[in-house]
């Protein structure tokens, strides 16, 4: 998918003794809007972009390594290698055969590298692309500004498409501010841009801006602009799109001290897990301390200042806990962090109160999307049946004040909430609107300048649409049974237009598929060399819908 960039210039820094410019080059090819002011609370919003560069740059995937060099020196010395290994053998008949070996090994080497020279570097080139740390593309790519008349907030997505952050800035942040107009832009974001937010100090005055002055630039001076175009993968803009969605359902909510994210991340530092589950479980009881498991280990945090005031017992597994590492810079500077769990397996957000700003870190149900948990976003996407018309309008006066509540919008038009809220529903999943999670109100927020194909992102395959047409017209129906360690088992019986299927799979305790079955005729064909059916897939979305609607109800 391409995405076409033109900044007025680059990003902008200047530093001195007493004096810290920050000056971001938005996307002229966006409507205008800019921002100017001075930073009040520094240290912590200093602590707080660091934290969101950590999303940027984060990718926790499993990386190979490279023994390119070590099987170079191999092939170089393995003459002298089995000179040694042939000590005590007659010298001249061991020299004389070294020789021998040397010449026959130079000439394969020489074939093999003939044949197979373009390959080893082609794949070593792909290698270092995917797997390095390609400033130039992440840097354009993540950072988007969103200006509102109450705040301006930044956006980001991680390399490894599993982590969202986004950091709101009331203005309070700012000691004054001398001009803003909202809107969303595309920032310039240069390389050294991170270092210079370290020198972010108390006693140093930072000015920081979304330059106006990129919009205002004559066209004739077509040298001044820098255009870019990136070609981003449908999976990093679906899942921006789909972990924006997950935050619009319903949620378990709870306190934590800062100190229990620090008890948590030390743990993560001191232990490193060599079996599964590698989970996190939250146990929760009203009125008592929240209490958190670090599994395989057994290790118990007990957090005694932070106490779970919901009503009703819950017990919920998270998973890709490691990432939660990107929250130790904002312990010193958080008032708290509250914690939204959508269920054992399912997405978790994390907020942290840094007074006048806050940090919100969203996380995937895991940190490698693999075939194993294919369709689990599509689930936490749900799409009412709105007509256009009812859009639009909502759509229209969500624009006047640029954030609002469903409440407040259906009161306004006189519609009926539940029309409001489905509309509003399908503008996030289009990345057109965006939910605040810590406001409880949804914000104007355009992810891009022209609209997204949504229908061509809301699946990664066939198999995913065909199960979300099972769950629409409610053709299934599972059960589920309990194994040995923690697994479990669903069979799932999905009513077609001609036979009925029958679909079952066994799901481990790290929530992946161990094994399944299918009587359907993609699975006699493929197995799952392919991926799960859309039969196996409808029936694991809807028991984790069903887990969903329990684990919130209690």
């Amino acid at each position: 998918m391409l995405f076409n960039y033109r900044f007025s210039g680059n990003t902008t820094v200047t530093s001195s003794a007493y004096q810290t410019g920050m000056s971001f080059s938005p996307d002229t090819l966006r409507e205008s809007a800019w921002f100017v002011g001075k930073l009040n609370k520094k240290i912590a919003f200093r602590e707080a972009i660091s934290a969101l560069h950590d999303v940027v740059v984060s990718d926790l995937r499993f990386k190979p390594k490279d023994k390119t060099a070590y099987k170079e020196w191999v092939a170089q010395n393995e003459a002298l290698f089995l000179a040694e290994y042939m000590t005590g053998y007659d010298a001249a008949a061991v020299n004389n055969r070294v020789e021998e070996i040397k010449t026959e090994l130079a000439a394969v080497r020489n074939e093999k590298d003939k044949l197979l020279g373009p390959f080893y570097k082609a794949r070593q080139h792909y290698f270092n692309y995917l797997y390095s740390k390609d400033k130039e593309a992440w840097i354009v790519l993540d950072p988007v500004i969103t200006i509102h008349p109450d705040e301006l907030f930044f956006e980001c997505f991680s390399q490894d498409e599993s982590t969202y952050g986004k950091l709101g800035c009331n203005y309070n942040v700012f000691t004054s501010i001398d001009d803003y107009k909202c809107g969303t832009t595309n920032v310039d974001y240069s390389t050294e841009l991170y270092e210079e937010f370290q020198k972010i100090r108390e006693y140093k005055e930072t000015e920081f801006k979304v330059d106006p002055t990129g919009f205002t630039v004559q066209t004739t001076h077509e040298d001044e602009y820098k255009e870019v175009k990136i070609d981003l993968p449908e999976s990093w803009v679906r899942g921006f799109l789909q972990v924006s969605s997950a935050m619009t359902l319903p949620t378990i909510q709870f306190d934590l001290h800062p100190m229990d994210i620090y008890s948590i991340c030390l743990l993560l530092r001191r232990f490193k897990e060599k079996r599964g589950p590698r989970s996190l479980r939250y146990i929760l009881e009203p009125g008592q301390p929240v209490k958190i498991t670090l599994e395989p280990w057994g290790k118990e945090i007990i957090c005694a200042r932070s106490v779970y005031t919901g009503n009703s017992k819950h017990e919920i597994r998270t998973w890709g806990r490691r990432r939660l590492m990107i929250l130790e810079r904002l312990i010193p500077v958080a008032k708290k962090f509250t914690v939204h769990l959508l269920g054992t397996g399912l997405p978790a957000f994390y907020i942290a109160e840094l007074g006048d700003l806050n940090f919100t870190l969203g996380l995937s149900g895991w940190t490698n999307n693999d075939w194993s948990h294919a369709g689990n976003f599509d689930l936490l996407a749900p799409r009412l049946t709105v007509e256009d018309d009812i859009k639009q309008k909502v759509f229209t006066e969500l624009k006047k004040d640029w954030l609002s509540t469903s409440q407040q919008i259906a009161a306004n038009l006189n519609i009926e909430n539940v029309q409001v809220a489905g509309a509003l529903s399908a503008y996030t999943q289009a990345g057109r609107v965006i939910y605040d999670l810590k406001s409880k109100l949804y914000r104007l927020r355009e992810l891009s300048r022209e609209p997204l194909p949504f229908e061509s992102l809301r699946f990664s395959n066939p198999q995913e649409e065909l199960a979300a047409e099972i769950l629409e017209r409610q053709e299934v129906k599972f059960a589920m049974e309990q194994l040995a360690n923690q697994a479990i088992q669903l069979k799932g019986t999905v009513k077609g237009k001609r036979k009925t299927f029958n679909a079952a799979m066994v799901i481990d305790a790290d929530e992946k598929i161990t094994s399944a079955h299918c009587d359907c005729s993609y699975y006699v064909e493929n197995k799952l060399y392919k991926g799960p059916c859309e039969h196996m897939l409808a029936t694991r979305q809807a028991f984790n819908k069903t887990r969903i609607q329990i684990t919130v109800e209690g």
